[in-house]
């Protein structure tokens, strides 16, 4: 793959990836976008200097929790991807946590992800749950943000509406699940550039998680959200539980990120990557034909300004972030998710 195979837009910032139809974007005389000139390298430099304060942190809020808990100290959000299962890797190598991964089945995952979800909870002798919702419910989602952009413009920006709606299981159940279970952290495997620093650590609240899961909720029609309900807190938990929400941690935003080195390290516990996925999954056969619509219905790739973050930390080259947004979806990848859902 070189740069001449991509479909690159003629107009980009020539410092980062984002394009000329990304929402408000403006570029100054030399096409740098408004995002990159806020970068400074002292910006940088304390960048680094926070990435320090936070592992700081981290180490101290385990070293405080560790071992209170009467089941787990750590439930993850586990997809099988590289930067779940490298989450997974640090929490149980480098602080020796109990920890249980929750995987949500959405009737997408590749094979592949399967095997390494086994391969990895085996190895890192970590517990596994899997959370399956019925086909019939998945259908109807994700046909439903196949067709229509249901949820607010803001989340357009960061990812497409079939994943918003996905993810948006994801964060309830596991959380939910803590609450169930005593669990004091929840851990996720975001990328540097999908979260930003200041929410690597934060003390979940449920003054604040039950009026987004009511605009969550209010987006799904009545009928659709009837089936849903299960997937999403209860309302009397807010309550029942609100002295025990746990801490929200994410660690890849504050520790060394390199995509080769994971890679190269998870192949220590059995992980490979698998090759029916798009260039920016290790773990799902959906996401090429979510980027496709969202490409096709807004103009910008629903994972440009994640790696659009990691260029400008320098986390990722310019070439490396073109090719991983300007690739053209794969055509197969495309027609088995539009015909799967029917």
């Amino acid at each position: 793959m070189t740069l001449n195979d991509l479909n690159i837009p003629k107009k980009i910032c020539q410092q980062c990836i984002l394009p000329g139809t990304f929402p408000g974007i403006k570029f100054n005389d030399s096409g740098i976008c408004k995002y990159c000139q806020k970068e400074s390298s002292l910006r940088q430099t304390k960048a680094v200097e926070k990435k320090s304060e936070y592992r700081d942190h981290l180490d101290s809020l385990i070293k405080k929790i560790k071992g209170t808990a009467p089941t787990y100290d750590i439930i993850v959000a586990f997809s099988g991807g590289k930067d779940s299962s490298y989450t997974l890797k640090l929490l149980r190598e480098h602080y020796d946590l109990r920890i249980i991964a929750l995987t949500f089945d959405n009737h997408f995952v590749s094979p592949v992800a399967f095997d390494n979800i086994k391969k990895v909870t085996d190895k890192l002798k970590v517990d596994s749950i899997i959370v399956k919702p019925p086909w019939s419910v998945v259908n109807e989602t994700f046909s439903l943000t196949s067709q229509k952009d249901i949820f607010s413009k803001p989340t357009l920006l960061r990812a497409s509406s079939i994943c918003t709606a996905c993810i948006g299981m994801v964060k309830n159940i596991v959380l939910k699940t803590a609450l169930e279970m005593s669990i004091p952290l929840v851990g996720f495997g975001w990328s540097p550039g999908q979260a930003p620093i200041q929410s690597a650590i934060l003390k979940t609240n449920p003054l604040l998680i039950k009026p987004n899961q009511d605009a969550l909720k209010k987006a799904y029609p009545l009928e659709l959200l009837t089936r849903l309900n299960s997937y999403f807190i209860p309302e009397t938990y807010f309550e029942k539980f609100k002295d025990i929400f746990p801490y929200n941690i994410h660690p890849l935003a504050f520790f060394d990120y390199d995509e080769d080195k994971i890679k190269q390290e998870l192949k220590t516990i059995g992980w490979q990557a698998p090759k029916d996925t798009d260039t920016n999954s290790s773990n799902c056969l959906i996401n090429a034909f979510a980027n496709k619509i969202h490409i096709d219905r807004h103009g910008f790739h629903p994972y440009v300004w994640e790696i659009a973050n990691m260029v400008r930390q320098g986390i990722m080259s310019r070439d490396e972030g073109l090719i991983k947004i300007y690739t053209e979806q794969n055509a197969e990848m495309v027609t088995y998710a539009e015909e799967k859902l029917g």
